[in-house]
């Protein structure tokens, strides 16, 4: 009997450790700015504007990108879903098999285009107090792999 209760308690503490670690789990959504001052796209030039717009009801994903890079302005969009399930998207024409998975408090999305021979994982943190969205990006494609810090202020 003893046992049981120590059983049954152990549970759940456990069960309300895992409650608190789902709690945690921040909420991207909002509009994002970037801050080209505290942004590094090391060899790679910067877009003039990056605005990436980000709702967020998980597991619903969708990112909204628009950027204006060398006179040109796109936008794009991917809806995911942060269990790692694969969804196929068109981005600029493109199709790209895109996920999302939870790493701790920080979602991971990757997209992979292999017609264009292009592969992006992106590690999207929020600051503590929810108003700086840093973006640790890997730019795998056939020229050599990249890596760039996109900061991002809420608007």
């Amino acid at each position: 009997m003893k046992s049981a209760l120590i059983f049954a308690l152990s549970l759940m503490t456990l069960m309300g450790e895992v409650t608190v670690a789902a709690a945690e789990k921040a909420n991207f959504s909002g509009e994002w700015k970037m801050n080209a001052a505290k942004s590094n796209f090391g060899q790679l030039p910067p877009p003039a504007s990056f605005v990436r717009k980000i709702q967020h009801k998980d597991p619903s994903l969708t990112i909204i990108e628009e950027q204006n890079a060398n006179g040109m302005q796109s936008t794009t969009t991917r809806a995911v879903t942060t269990d790692g399930k694969p969804t196929t998207l068109q981005l600029n024409g493109i199709a790209a098999l895109c996920s999302a998975v939870w790493d701790g408090s920080d979602i991971v999305a990757s997209t992979a285009m292999d017609a264009a021979g292009l592969k992006f994982t992106d590690r999207m943190s929020l600051s503590a107090d929810g108003k700086t969205l840093t973006s640790k990006v890997k730019i795998g494609s056939p020229q050599g792999d990249a890596e760039i810090t996109i900061v991002f202020d809420r608007q």
